[in-house]
């Protein structure tokens, strides 16, 4: 029996703006139940890679396949449509309705089709598991910056994606905050077999709840793999971690 497509595939997938070259080339399959962590210096590529994965920068080159279907250069609803969910940087709620209301606008607007896959939760459970059940009735603009990171990723749960895309979504939290967060989208993940592709700077925690790491530099692939193996890649401590972060690295990863 033939293997099924991977839930997202990248084909030589190139970005170029102008002369510059953001993306080279890169390839990388995402598939069901996988927690991947997308990590590299400043100016790797990453975010504009991200933009791609999620319709929102079309290639210069490459393919884009969601479930085997090319969908490259098609716009971003096309992309949640067929099970594709993403956060962003700065996260981006509904200031002025209620945080009940911004889950219920992804469920409601976001597109997915009927009889789409994904968890099939209602707003009170998506709520629940992002222990934000307390703050339902609150206007969204008026809970902490990183309870709006948990509503938004409440959003794109709403939308009951097959595959969801978290862009930085432990920025400016503290430490505590961080390690809650990610043991919570390990437990989404667990529980409803989501993939989950996360770009992050705080390498230590990727490398401790994530099963598998992409790592780009200068636009290109130079790791990719499990976390242990990743943290002792020379190519990776010599372009991005350093012999003391990876020293760092090497143990979260082995935690």
């Amino acid at each position: 029996m033939a293997e099924a497509p991977p839930l997202l595939r990248a084909e030589a997938l190139s970005v170029r703006f102008g002369g510059l070259v953001a993306v080279d080339a890169v390839s990388a399959d995402f598939r069901a139940g996988e927690l991947v962590g997308l990590i590299g210096p400043n100016g790797a590529g990453k975010t504009t890679f991200f933009n791609a994965l999620s319709g929102v920068v079309v290639p210069s080159a490459g393919r884009l396949l969601v479930h085997g279907e090319d969908l490259t250069g098609r716009a971003p609803q096309h992309f949640a449509v067929r099970g594709i969910a993403r956060t962003f940087q700065t996260p981006r709620v509904f200031a002025g309705m209620t945080v009940r209301d911004n889950v219920r606008f992804g469920m409601q607007f976001a597109g997915r089709r009927r009889g789409a896959a994904g968890p099939r939760w209602d707003e009170a459970a998506i709520l629940d598991r992002l222990a934000l059940a307390a703050l339902a009735d609150i206007a969204a603009g008026l809970v902490t910056p990183s309870q709006q990171r948990l509503l938004e990723i409440g959003m794109a749960l709403g939308t009951r994606p097959d595959l969801l895309l978290l862009d930085e979504v432990a920025a400016g939290l503290t430490e505590n905050e961080i390690e809650a967060l990610a043991r919570r989208i390990r437990a989404l993940r667990d529980e409803a077999g989501l993939a989950i592709v996360w770009v992050e700077h705080s390498v230590k925690v990727l490398l401790r709840h994530v099963e598998r790491v992409l790592v780009l530099h200068q636009g290109t692939t130079i790791a990719d793999g499990p976390p242990h193996q990743v943290a002792r890649d020379p190519r990776v401590v010599e372009a991005y971690l350093g012999d003391e972060m990876a020293g760092e690295a090497v143990l979260e990863a082995s935690a």
